[in-house]
């Protein structure tokens, strides 16, 4: 997989794709990142890539010069033709204004060999780029960051942990938080409770705890160490409903629930209204 990253820092983005699995990725060959300078594509000697908004306003908007030519000199099909041969490329803008990122945009966006990445800046982009360039904008959250540079580091990493062989352990995309059940774990008997590694479904994800099993008297649940695994995939599963109750109760209404979670979720309720 492909990442193109239009910025007008670019050195920003040094330390963030740097490390970890996106480091990793990197070096193993699986996913390609490339960082293109807008201010490259400027014609005038002060290297401008912003001007006031006509109608007057606060601030300053990325001018849609710059960003036209850097996707032309990138060889993007135009959106048109993109949207007719299957959509092996895309073109995404960094903005407070789109759309909510989420792990279901990230798997999405998986079925892309090359995605591109305009980061906003200032008060926003011309409106062109998103009309007649971009193929949808994404927020990665209801707050206002000083640009897309961040946001895009955020959608990398989120989608390189979703690319076969990026992680030791592929089996750890499978029970994250937000992460859609496997088809193993669609397969099981009604009533039968999730594995202990399963799909969260759309829930936050269940505790952890490792050694010591007792720290400085904090001790580790007792379900964990008798050795039942049934006992553990309940109580896992149990504590996934109940923080997201507590933490992100709009996510119940997206997430997969059995009947035995909606009766579970029934008596956290009710202990909670005690």
């Amino acid at each position: 997989m492909k990442f193109e990253i239009l910025t007008i820092f670019p050195d920003f983005l040094s330390g963030p794709l740097d490390y970890g699995i996106v480091r990793r990725a990197r070096e193993a060959g699986l996913v390609e990142i490339g960082i293109h300078d807008l201010r490259a594509f400027t014609h005038d000697r002060h290297r401008t890539v912003d001007d006031r908004p006509f109608g007057g306003g606060e601030g300053m908007v990325l001018k849609p010069e710059p960003i036209f030519e850097c996707l032309q000199s990138l060889g993007v099909t135009p959106r048109e033709e993109r949207a007719l041969e299957g959509g092996c490329e895309t073109v995404v803008l960094l903005s407070p204004q789109g759309a909510l990122f989420t792990q279901g945009v990230a798997q999405e966006l998986m079925g892309r060999k090359r995605v591109v990445l305009i980061c906003g800046r200032y008060e926003g982009v011309d409106e062109r780029v998103s009309e007649f360039l971009a193929d949808r904008e994404i927020s990665v959250g209801d707050f206002v960051l000083s640009g897309g540079e961040l946001g895009a580091a955020i959608v990398i990493d989120t989608m390189t942990r979703l690319v076969p062989g990026a992680l030791g352990n592929a089996a750890s995309a499978e029970q994250e938080s937000f992460t859609a059940s496997s088809a193993e774990e669609k397969e099981r008997a009604p009533g039968e409770p999730p594995s202990s590694t399963c799909g969260s479904g759309g829930l936050l994800d269940y505790p952890h705890y490792t050694r010591p099993a007792d720290f400085c008297g904090m001790q580790v649940p007792e379900v964990l160490v008798n050795g039942n695994h049934d006992e553990i995939r309940k109580w896992r599963r149990r504590c996934a409903l109940q923080k997201t109750l507590r933490n992100r109760p709009y996510l119940l209404r997206y997430a997969e629930l059995s009947g035995e979670d909606r009766r579970v979720l029934a008596e956290i309720e009710a202990e909670l209204n005690r």
